[in-house]
């Protein structure tokens, strides 16, 4: 008897294991266009270590920590810079010469630089955690693990911005901006503009007072 299959069943078989194996080539590729980026972005990345510190770990607590920054975030943050979208006067001369490709390299190469981390102050630590666990519900004050993780490594795909380890005075400042509308402003005509997911930050950080940012803060701080 013979046990040759069908020429039909033989032709399905070879489309499902095709189908099967194009996923991990297409991740395959994506990984390989990821590391090719991110080093075209390590030589690009040499004038952005004066502030943001070597391999994105910044010294200075006024300036932002990059390492481990999602790639999504900083790609949206980068080219709101290069329009003026975003109230900053320093950064946007610098982000304007930025070409679409730099920016992908550079957010590739922040994405893959390990956070050193930071220390909390145990003081106001239990505030800060409270805070940013279970928010306030009493005031409206939603918990900000529901975009940004329970250990602040945030929610890549949909652009919420890791937090984990970051500055608490640069927190603060980023808090009290959002309160009063400042972060996302033109920075030639003074208009207010958006960014993907800002606009949430603004209620939020107006119900909060000065302690209660300067504990998140700290909190956010020593975050691993």
């Amino acid at each position: 008897m013979s046990t040759a299959l069908p020429r039909a069943t033989l032709l399905a078989a070879l489309a499902v294991a095709t189908l099967a194996v194009l996923p991990a080539t297409a991740r395959a590729d994506a990984a390989a266009a990821a590391a090719a980026h991110a080093e075209a972005g390590a030589a690009k990345a040499a004038v952005c270590a004066a502030c943001h510190g070597a391999n994105g770990n910044s010294v200075n607590p006024e300036w932002p920590n990059l390492a481990g920054q999602g790639v999504a975030y900083t790609t949206e943050q980068l080219k709101l810079f290069r329009a003026g979208h975003r109230n900053n006067l320093v950064m946007y001369p610098l982000a304007m010469a930025l070409t679409d490709e730099d920016i992908r390299d550079l957010a590739a190469y922040y994405a893959r630089q390990t956070p050193t981390g930071l220390e909390a102050d145990p003081a106001t630590l239990a505030l800060g955690k409270r805070l940013y666990r279970g928010g306030d519900p009493a005031r409206g004050i939603p918990s900000c693990t529901g975009c940004h993780g329970p250990n602040g490594l945030g929610n890549l795909t949909a652009g919420y911005p890791k937090l984990r380890g970051q500055h608490a005075a640069y927190t603060i400042k980023q808090l009290n901006d959002y309160a009063t509308e400042q972060r996302y402003v033109n920075v030639t005509t003074g208009e207010k503009t958006r960014s993907r997911n800002g606009h949430m930050m603004v209620t939020v950080s107006q119900r909060l007072t000065d302690e209660e940012k300067a504990a998140l803060a700290n909190y956010i701080q020593g975050l691993r």
